[in-house]
């Protein structure tokens, strides 16, 4: 019965199709093809990679079907609540078993930063394609690693730069592309919280990489970049600590740092995990402006220029992202912003220049 239902409702597509002109024709059988579905693993099973699984419930084109994690009681947890087959469930130690899993295309790899760099590895080795959460790893040589192994591999390496595909951030940096602010000559980026747990990973150097920095502060590093459509090319930065004990050794609480660019726009930044309220960019130009608060939080985005109120739909930016990556890895699709490792190793080189400005008070000049 099913087979005889397939092929009237194939015959029945040909039929409609033959009645059209050829090119609507093909349009039409296309069309009505299936797309393929990314079939993704998260690994690391904290409180973001919840957000992730959530948002994936709505994506067309992803699919979450496996988890990796270091603690057996989550792993069991998640198969439950997300309908998810052992045989795609794995430690840590295992890996290197994802080479002969038929059923994951993918893994999002959502561990803290400094085990970014041994977990990409791995699931490139396994030969699966790597997606990594920002920053993609503590320093810009572990970037590169990472980036060379995904190369050597063959596989294809993205970070979960969420708001390079968000609607309203679009949308102002098109404009920016296309004049309509003028010549740009400066961004203001303000990212910031006031941090809760003492005893969290993020305060934790040896599993962190750094504080605010290498949490929020990429933030603003980023949107420089892409809201000025310029790589910068010298840094300077100064940091304040008012609490050296929740703020230990090579834990940065506030650091504020300007950015130089080719044209000669400059940004001014602020990374701190001591403010709340700051989650705002801002980009001057010689005709008009843009203004975004809040800007990279989790949405909606508000957005406006001086022309007024930018209105673009908010829809949850793990899913648009997810849904995204997809048609990157299985399409090859080319996103307007990247989300390449190479976009991530250019924000690890400014913030290990940033380190060094606030280690050495000098101005640092970035590579070319």
């Amino acid at each position: 019965m099913k087979n005889r239902r397939k092929f009237l409702q194939t015959a029945g597509l040909s039929t409609l199709a033959l009645s059209l002109p050829w090119s609507e024709s093909l349009a039409y059988l296309s069309s009505s093809k299936e797309e393929k579905v990314l079939r993704v693993a998260l690994m690391g099973l904290g409180s973001y990679a919840s957000r992730v699984a959530e948002a994936m419930k709505d994506c067309r084109r992803a699919k979450l079907v496996g988890v990796i994690s270091g603690t057996p009681s989550k792993i069991a947890q998640w198969q439950q609540k997300y309908g998810l087959e052992a045989k795609n469930c794995y430690s840590y130690d295992t890996v290197h078993l994802l080479k002969e899993n038929k059923d994951i295309d993918a893994v999002y790899v959502i561990t803290p930063n400094a085990l970014h760099k041994p977990h990409a590895l791995a699931v490139a080795t396994a030969g699966k394609h790597v997606i990594c959460e920002k920053p993609m790893a503590i320093n810009a040589d572990e970037g590169r690693e990472i980036v060379a192994a995904c190369t050597a591999a063959g596989v294809q390496l993205l970070v979960g730069y969420r708001m390079h595909f968000e609607a309203n951030t679009l949308e102002i940096v098109k404009k920016q592309r296309a004049g309509e602010f003028g010549k740009t000559l400066f961004f203001q980026g303000l990212s910031g919280f006031i941090i809760g747990n003492p005893s969290q990973w993020r305060l934790n150097r040896a599993l962190s990489g750094g504080g605010a920095m290498m949490d929020i502060g990429i933030y603003s590093i980023n949107g420089a970049r892409y809201m000025l459509g310029e790589e910068p090319v010298w840094v300077t930065a100064q940091e304040e600590k008012t609490d050296p004990v929740k703020f230990g050794e090579g834990i940065d609480e506030t650091i504020t740092f300007q950015l130089g660019f080719p044209s000669g726009a400059i940004a001014s930044c602020l990374s701190t995990y001591s403010l709340n309220h700051l989650d705002k960019f801002f980009l001057s130009g010689s005709k008009g402006f843009a203004e975004m608060q809040p800007s990279t939080g989790y949405g909606p985005i508000k957005a406006w220029t001086h022309a007024g109120p930018l209105d673009k739909p908010h829809v949850t930016h793990q899913t648009t992202q997810m849904d995204e990556m997809a048609s990157i890895l299985l399409d090859g699709k080319t996103p307007f912003l990247p989300v390449n490792g190479e976009e991530g190793v250019k924000d690890l080189q400014i913030i290990d220049a940033i380190y060094e400005a606030v280690r050495t008070g000098k101005k640092i000049m970035l590579p070319g």
